[in-house]
This record gives C-alpha cells, structure tokens and sequence, in this order.
C-alpha cells in the first residue's frame, strides 16, 4: 500500500488554507496601509468651505467662524458706516486695496465687499499674525475721537477700518486679508469657494 494519494491531497490542502491565510492577512495589512494616504476627516475639514447664515446678523453685528485654522469675520455694516469708509481714504495706507490680497470681483474700493452692508474679512493681523478685537463703538477713550468703528490690535497696535483697510502710522503693512466667498442666497454666504467658481 502507498500513502503517495493521501500526502498529495494533504499537501495541497495545506498549501491551499496556507495561502488562503496568507492572503486575508495581507489584505488585512493593506487595507490600513493604504488608506493612510488618504487625508484624515480632520484635514479634510479644515480647508472645506464653511456655510454662514447671515438672517439673524443687525447692522453692527459681527458673526465669527473658522475656515483652514483661522477666524473669518463676517460684519454687517450700518448706514453711517458705510457713509464714514469714504471719508477716512486719506487716513489709510492703501486705501483702494491695490496693493492687498483680495479676490479679483471684490473691487477695490472703501466698500472691499461683493454686497455693501457686508464685509468678509480673514480675522489676523497682517503684521505678526495676531487677532484684532472689534471696535465697533464710535469714539471711544482709548483709540480717540476720530475712530469711527473697527479692528485695534491689541499686540503692536495696528489698526483697521471697518473694511479692514489698515490705517497710517501702524505696524501692518496691509490691509486685512479677504477670504474667497459667494452668496448662496441673500442670507447666506459660502467662505472658501470663489464666486466665480461657485
């Protein structure tokens, strides 16, 4: 008697659960390998574009969120805020933002806004990266009576108009940044994705 069928027949199953296992494992080993190249939920949320609803938003309210790591400021400007931008162009370092980054369909007027009562500006100082605070009262003690409402930055001192033009005599070098954004619809603005690619 032989046992060459028996050993043939159990080699080969052997051989054949050995490469079955084999194969699990390694699709198993792949798996987390490969999706580790795939950007984690937490990278993908910090540059995706952030929906703002501005219904709720009276003049000389201003609504915070954060888009890729940083404050976006989202300010709905008054009558006589409006009225007042004008009349500081002489007061500002670059008044009509020629030489500011902002999207090319923001024009580059006291306004720096695709809707007049609205402006968007990114929330840091463009001088050493700081966050100005908002100072919408008018005339107060500590910035003086000329001050008409804006941004003061309580680090170096820079300060900003309503549109974030930064005004003369402050350490910042540029106007406030303007993120890109569009409308939606009247109440509501998308930061992150440009108008004239939404």
């Amino acid at each position: 008697m032989s046992n060459d069928g028996v050993n043939k027949g159990r080699r080969r199953l052997l051989i054949g659960a050995t490469s079955a296992v084999g194969a699990v494992g390694a699709v198993g080993a792949a798996v987390p390998f490969v999706a580790s190249w795939n950007p984690s939920a937490k990278a993908k949320t910090a540059g995706a574009p952030v929906k703002v609803d501005i219904s709720k938003l009276e003049p000389g309210q201003q609504a915070v969120v954060k888009w890729r790591g940083k404050p976006v400021w989202i300010v709905k400007r008054g009558e006589e805020a409006l009225a007042n931008l004008p009349k500081l162009d002489s007061n500002m370092q670059d008044p009509n933002s020629n030489a500011s980054e902002q999207p090319a369909y923001v024009p580059n007027t006291p306004i720096r806004a695709i809707r007049d009562d609205i402006a968007v500006l990114v929330g840091i100082c463009t001088h050493l990266g700081c966050s100005p605070t908002y100072r919408p009262e008018i005339a107060p003690a500590d910035l003086g009576a000329d001050w008409v409402g804006g941004y003061y930055c309580p680090c170096h001192g820079s300060r900003f108009d309503l549109s974030g033009r930064v005004m003369n005599g402050s350490p910042a070098p540029a106007n406030l940044v303007i993120p890109p954004h569009h409308y939606e619809s009247d109440n509501v603005i998308i930061v992150g994705v440009d108008q004239e690619t939404a």
